[in-house]
């Protein structure tokens, strides 16, 4: 992607018409105020941009529509857009035409028909970013999104405040949000980020998706099922209640009910002894010792934790004593022997102290009882593991008695109601068939639990590609290869560490150089002349990666007024008018003309067929100079717009 030309359109339809060569070094040059840094601001705002940056001033006031045509390998695309209303910061409202040489339009022809996000769609898709999205960890509070076009303007131009700026490195890299935009979006335009790796994601996304729908039906079969066990076992102890069924083993599993459930289907009314309530009483009886056995059962967990409790508290004490004794350790040695001595013993002061033995036998008694009440610690915890279990397992056990009891209750009120224990039997056995007939199969839940798994599986298996996705390597292979002509550029320039390593420092947005001593960042260097060159070095070495491996930044590079920093002061360079006199008498004639000798070797051996637009106010005698100026020097006229052009507002 290239400019072919630039249009711009007087509100009574007048055009003026600036076009460049897409291979090859284009300078523009001449007075100051004459429209050459709204040039890059054109560009943008017909590259999608929303945002009006034109400056305030004859340009806003005379020019009604803004147009540029941009060459791709196999066509071309118009963009036009009109300038916001008055007031108007911005418009994201514009006109779109392709083909394969497409005409100028006149002033009449210019309609909307499209909007910036529409330009920025078809942009990103002629210059080839893939299908993308930005990585950004699940704890950052910023949301992830696609990389498009609009990120290679970090790339495209270097502003006149910008070109020689030892804090800044890349274009809006001062504005908010955009450094990080910058770390997100360069891996995927180096092609770090792969196509496979985005189809993962995006795989991992909807089997992510899935799996979270699976769970929930897993789980409302799994209610279902613990639902339809508590029904079970409440319908088989009316059933019992009502005697159409016998008496349920404690240990009878859910299949076991359910089974004896389905016998009851074929119950014949028949003459049975009425219920001398026996079988409440008796499940009255159960669930009180049940409930005794969980108060039983807590209270030894209780005295449990607070033997624990009590045991802590002596081995953090003890521990204590043991570290203020082990600390007479730390007196001297005996030089002969090297086995430690007590300073007070009587060979050491003459005294007769037995305060040494005592010391040491307590230290050692007192280490003896921290090992054995350490040691009963995991039994302990053991302990306490058990009776926890076994109070789950009680209260288990309660709500399944309180289930059945509830039920033979329920069973003999109906008895009452229905008066006679067959009719009651009857209603008993006839909601025992609703139950079966409604209940979940099995076969439903091993199905869910199956396709469950196999969710899980393939979860798993794409987060283990996506983990074992070498992107960290491959970027920093990339930026090791960027660094690497970063240094050889800065050499060309003659800059200031040219003789150390440079390196593009993508965390910190920057150039370091390796010096052997410590690292030198950009921002600690001196001299505009050098940051030029680290500017320019980093912006050349980046496209000749991206041209040299077919990354989607497009081909052209615009570089606003880069020679001030050869002349003594802003002020006599803007004088230079795009004159050769003053440019011979007041700049740095040899790094003038070394830089755009290096730019147009750049264009020619480097990245042929690349695209360097400089805008100056310097000029140069050589052939090769003005063989690459777009127009005449500006003055005025001729410059940008044509002064005769009338205002927007008439006047």
């Amino acid at each position: 992607m290239k400019i072919r030309s630039i249009h711009i359109y007087s509100p009574n339809g007048q055009r003026r018409d600036l076009q460049f060569k897409v291979d090859g070094l284009n300078v523009i040059t001449g007075r100051s105020s004459t429209g050459k840094s709204a040039l890059s601001e054109i560009i943008e705002y017909c590259m999608g941009r929303s945002t009006f940056n034109v400056p305030e001033g004859i340009i806003r006031d005379k020019v009604a529509w803004f147009a540029v045509i941009y060459q791709f390998e196999k066509e071309q695309v118009l963009v036009a857009k009109p300038t916001p209303s008055r007031g108007g910061a911005s418009c994201s409202t514009a006109m779109l035409r392709r083909g394969n040489q497409l005409p100028i339009p006149v002033f009449e022809d210019l309609s909307i028909n499209t909007d910036d996000d529409s330009i920025v769609e078809l942009l990103s898709r002629l210059l080839g970013i893939p299908e993308n999205r930005t990585e950004v960890a699940s704890e950052h509070s910023r949301a992830s999104y696609d990389a498009n076009v609009k990120h290679t303007f970090y790339y495209l131009f270097q502003k006149q405040g910008l070109i020689a700026n030892k804090d800044q490195l890349f274009y809006r890299q001062n504005e908010q949000f955009q450094p990080q935009a910058i770390r997100d979006t360069l891996p995927i335009l180096l092609g770090v980020s792969s196509h496979d790796r985005f189809e993962w994601e995006s795989k991992l996304r909807i089997a992510k998706r899935d799996l979270r729908i699976s769970n929930k039906k897993l789980e409302q079969a799994r209610n279902a099922v613990d639902t339809s066990h508590e029904q079970a076992i409440g319908l088989h102890s009316e059933a019992t209640a009502v005697g159409v069924i016998g008496s349920a083993d404690e240990n009878q599993n859910a299949e076991a009910i359910i089974e004896a459930l389905r016998s009851v289907l074929s119950w014949k009314p028949e003459k049975v002894p009425d219920d001398d309530g026996s079988r409440i009483s008796l499940l009255e009886e159960e669930l009180a010792q049940l409930r005794q056995d969980r108060r039983d059962t807590q209270a030894r967990i209780d005295s449990a934790r607070q033997f624990a409790k009590r045991a802590g508290g002596y081995e953090n004490e003890a521990a204590e004593q043991i570290d203020r004794l082990t600390s007479i350790k730390a007196l001297p040695n005996n030089p002969d022997s090297g086995e430690w001595q007590w300073p007070f013993s009587e060979r050491n002061l003459a005294l007769d102290s037995p305060l040494a033995a005592v010391l040491l036998n307590e230290l050692e008694t007192l280490d003896k009882e921290l090992r054995v009440a350490t040691g009963q610690r995991p039994k302990l915890e053991a302990y306490l593991a058990e009776l926890t279990a076994q109070a789950d397992d009680i209260a288990a056990e309660v709500r399944q008695k309180e289930t059945e009891l509830s039920a033979a209750i329920a069973a003999n009120e109906i008895i009452a109601q229905m008066g006679s224990r067959n009719n009651a039997a009857a209603r008993v056995v006839g909601r025992i068939s609703h139950f079966l007939e409604t209940l979940p199969p099995n076969e439903e839940l091993a199905r869910l639990e199956l396709e469950n798994r196999r969710l899980i599986n393939r979860v798993t298996q794409l987060e283990e590609e996506i983990g074992t996705d070498d992107s960290d390597e491959r970027l920093a292979s990339i930026l090791n290869n960027i660094s690497a002509q970063v240094t050889r550029f800065i050499r060309k320039f003659e800059a200031e560490f040219q003789d150390f390593p440079a390196r593009l420092n993508l965390p910190q947005l920057t150039i370091i150089f390796d010096r052997p001593e410590r690292p030198v960042p950009m921002s600690r260097t001196g001299g505009g002349e050098n940051h030029l060159a680290y500017h320019l070095s980093a912006l050349l070495a980046l496209h000749l990666f991206a041209a040299q491996n077919n990354r989607p930044i497009p081909r052209f590079l615009l570089i606003d007024q880069p020679t001030q920093v050869y002349f003594p002061s802003e002020k006599i360079y803007k004088e230079a008018d795009g004159s050769f006199q003053k440019t011979e008498a007041d700049a740095d004639l040899n790094a003038v003309r070394r830089l755009f000798e290096l730019l147009l070797k750049y264009t020619q051996d480097d990245v042929p067929g690349f695209q360097l637009i400089v805008t100056e106010h310097a000029n140069l005698r050589d052939q090769w100079f003005q063989d690459a100026l777009v127009e005449e020097p500006w003055t005025k006229p001729p410059a940008l717009v044509p002064e005769e052009w009338p205002n927007l507002d008439g006047v």
